[in-house]
């Protein structure tokens, strides 16, 4: 199916109107047709396509259009078919071309008004993953001009792609980072089409820009095969609020520079970015969009330290949008204080980003920050703590054991590339590192003061912009937590607030095959930056939802996360929905030779851990489902658990039981490559695939036993002795199909995630007091 959540109902005069402006405006199906064979130059190659493809199954297009044959719903809709690239489907549908759009999911409409169907047809997407009339752009269908043309609410690709201005800035910050007495420069890379026209902007703040340290990243990764040890119950667990005071209050108060004069133009230009570009962005540059990139304080050709997230991060990143908005100071180098304004800029700006670029682009719109209009947030991070601790334990993003904050913040100081600048820089350095992985304190695991800094849901009540977000129910790296907790802060809030929820990993979405994102992106943005009212905020759904059971299906949902919850009960290898009696024991520890394997093949540990062959945990499931039913948001683990040492750690998997096709995490290349405008940044065309499996991991979660009041607070464990744990898994929203099972799996040490300590600790679960409350909706 495609899905096309970005298109807007409009009337006939305006079709009528757009028809004419992107010269579409016959009233001859022929002539229109010939117009769309972009490719075909010549009248006589034209002849040649028509000859072969089909009008019905048994007469070319030419001879029909010969023969003067009158144009029914069934001719245009086969020939359409053909236009957007579905032969093979056609002809899977024995050439019955509605039969063909009704499948797909494409629109059908009356060819009485052949205006209209053609209008609803250059609005469609192909198998190519564009819109009709995109893909004619990409062919070079519309001269690049330079000036914006709308179709259907949407830019189109009209700006030339081969002469953009590309140019360098240093904005002036009001942080100080390096306690040099000045405040921090940052170096901000511009990339616009060369228009006269103002500009709406796309700003990505990435710290991974400059580029990356990986040989001093890997040496800075924490070892995870370490002894889970025990927490002091005797005083509150510490704080380092006094520890940051001190620090800010050595620091005098940075001075701004005195501005030289001013220039019309940059001093400094490049020919290439310095990092990878966003294909979203990539996209609207030939849509008559700015593109702008930062990485920051602390990186390559900007002043400061690195620290991960911290509000000193985000405040050099919104201060980039205030220089964008007209409201701050930028430089045209870093040491002429010749200053320069954007003068380009409408003063619109939205920020964009995956993974760590969104979660820039989340915190600074915590700030309230004037000109920023919204935010397109992909796979982001809203809360650090959540990515690298939970419930009092230090856990690592899926597939990265051993990082932390301060291991992130080494591999993004690109200032370590410039030799000059590293040996000016480097005693600094490490001691600041050295800071900050005392203040991230990898033994305790608490939340504190420190992660109480790095928490933007704190700030979430600032938020003024409308929200776009973005994230994987299969991404263990960013876990859905962070999103979900952000969903739900936002919930009361005026905000426009707008949700996809797909099935990969820590991926980007734009270049899906069966959901139109970079077009309903386009449309989000003529309404945020160009204040064209289109309706974007009713058409667009409020929760997009990838079937997890089907290929290419897409669902629109009212809201993520259900208030009613269904109590299971934990018996004896079995979720009953009666209350159990008895104990179940497990050791955690494993022989020496198998330990040190799975800490090289943590996959293999986590399928071994959920077909039972390993001994260290215990497996619960449920009946058999007669019927479907839907897991919609966060499962709650009640456990009443002892350890026979005065320490322990509990984790849970929630798994899918059935032999079934399951959707890869992890979309397939299609093996077609789409423009982002006229021979522009081509990218790979990718679609979620099944495959054949007998189970499903659906979501997650750990905790610190010593941390069962809060995250804040060490309680203490005896040995031997029940304590009575209540923590919640990572949100999903996942289809239970009929004729499968739900299982639960308790154990202790992950693995991928936490430390491992391979320590003889034996757990006991008290089968009486356990249950997990999951927020089923079921089919009706």
């Amino acid at each position: 199916m495609i899905n096309q959540y970005g298109r807007i109902a409009v009337d006939a005069a305006t079709k009528l109107q757009e028809l004419r402006a992107v010269g579409f405006n016959s009233e001859d199906f022929e002539t229109l047709l010939r117009r769309a064979l972009t490719n075909y130059k010549t009248y006589e190659a034209q002849n040649d396509w028509l000859r072969e493809h089909l009008a019905t199954d048994e007469q070319n297009i030419f001879l029909f259009l010969e023969t003067k044959q009158p144009l029914t719903q069934a001719v245009f809709y086969c020939i359409a078919a053909q236009l957007l690239g579905f032969t093979e489907v056609l002809a899977a549908n024995g050439y019955n071309g509605v039969a063909t759009f009704r499948q797909l999911g494409l629109p059908i409409v009356t060819v009485n008004n052949l205006h209209h169907a053609w209008y609803e047809l250059l609005n469609s997407h192909t198998n190519n993953g564009l819109l009709f009339i995109d893909e004619l752009a990409s062919q070079g269908y519309f001269e690049s001009n330079n000036h914006r043309l709308l179709f259907n609410g949407k830019s189109l690709p009209t700006y030339n792609t081969n002469d953009l201005i590309r140019e360098s800035v240093w904005v002036e910050t009001s942080v100080d980072t390096d306690n040099d007495g000045r405040f921090d420069l940052v170096q901000v890379d511009i990339i616009r089409p060369n228009t006269n026209e103002k500009l709406p902007v796309l700003f990505t703040a990435s710290p991974y820009y400059q580029g990356l340290n990986e040989k001093e990243n890997d040496a800075k990764v924490h070892d995870v095969n370490v002894p889970l040890t025990r927490k002091d119950t005797h005083q509150p667990a510490p704080s380092n609020l006094n520890q940051m005071e001190e620090m800010e209050e050595t620091v005098e108060k940075p001075l701004a520079r005195q501005i030289n004069g001013y220039a019309e133009e940059a001093s400094v230009i490049f020919t290439q970015e310095a990092g990878k570009p966003v294909d979203l962005n990539q996209y609207f540059l030939s849509r008559g969009y700015a593109v702008v990139y930062a990485a920051g304080i602390g990186t390559r050709h900007s002043d400061g330290m690195q620290d991960t997230g911290s509000p000193e991060q985000v405040e050099s990143m919104k201060n980039v949008v205030e220089w964008l908005a007209g409201n701050r100071v930028a430089f045209t180098d870093r040491t002429s204080n010749i200053a320069i304004v954007a003068n380009w800029s409408n003063h619109n700006i939205a920020m964009t980003g995956r993974s760590y670029l969104g979660t820039l682009a989340t915190a600074v719109a915590t700030t309230g920050v004037s000109g920023l209009k919204t935010v397109i947030s992909e796979a982001a991070i809203s809360n650090w703590y959540q990515y690298y601790r939970d419930n009092g334990l230090v856990v690592a993003p899926g597939g990265f054991p051993g990082e932390d904050m301060d291991v992130l913040a080494e591999l993004v100081y690109s200032r370590i590339k410039d030799p000059a600048d590293w040996l000016k820089t480097k005693k600094q350095w490490v001691g600041f590192q050295a800071n900050t992985e005392k203040l991230t304190d990898r033994v305790n695991g608490n939340y504190d003061y420190y992660w109480d800094t790095h928490n933007y849901l704190n700030q979430v009540k600032n938020i003024k912009v409308d929200m776009v977000m973005v994230h994987g129910l299969n991404d263990w790296n960013v876990k859905p937590r962070q999103v979900y907790q952000l969903w739900s802060a936002l919930r009361d809030l005026p905000n426009v607030k707008k949700i996809y929820l797909h099935q990969g990993q820590h991926i980007y979405i734009n270049n899906n095959r069966s959901l139109d994102f970079s077009d309903q992106m386009n449309l989000w943005l003529t309404e945020k930056l160009l204040d064209k009212d289109v309706k974007a905020n009713e058409v667009l759904p409020t929760v997009t939802w990838q079937d997890n059971t089907t290929e290419d299906a897409w669902h629109v949902l009212d809201e993520w996360g259900a208030s009613k919850k269904s109590k299971y009960y934990i018996g004896s290898n079995v979720l009953t929905t009666h209350q159990n009696s008895g104990e179940l024991n497990f050791k955690d520890w494993l022989p020496e030779n198998q330990f040190t394997y799975y800490c090289e093949h943590f996959d293999k540990w986590r399928d071994d851990t959920i077909t039972g062959k390993l001994p260290t945990n215990q497996i619960f499931k449920s009946e058999t489902y007669m019927s479907e039913r839907t897991v919609d948001g966060e499962i709650l683990l009640n456990l009443r658990v002892k350890s026979s040492h005065n320490i322990g750690l509990i984790s849970a998997m929630v798994v899918d039981y059935g032999d079934d096709t399951y959707l890869k995490e992890t979309p397939t290349n299609q093996g077609v490559v789409i423009d982002r405008g006229v021979n522009f940044s081509p990218t790979d065309l990718m679609s979620f695939e099944s495959k054949k499996s007998a189970y499903k991991m659906i979501t997650i979660g750990h905790i610190n036993l010593q941390n069962r009041t809060s995250s804040r607070q060490n309680d203490d464990l005896l040995p031997n002795r029940y304590v009575d744990l209540h923590f919640e898994l990572q949100p999903t929203y996942y289809k239970m199909r009929a004729g499968h099972q739900l299982g639960l799996i308790v154990y202790a040490t992950d693995f991928e995630m936490t430390i491992r300590g391979n320590q003889s600790i034996a757990y006991t679960i008290d089968l009486s007091k356990s249950s997990l409350d999951i927020p089923f909706t079921c089919k009706k």
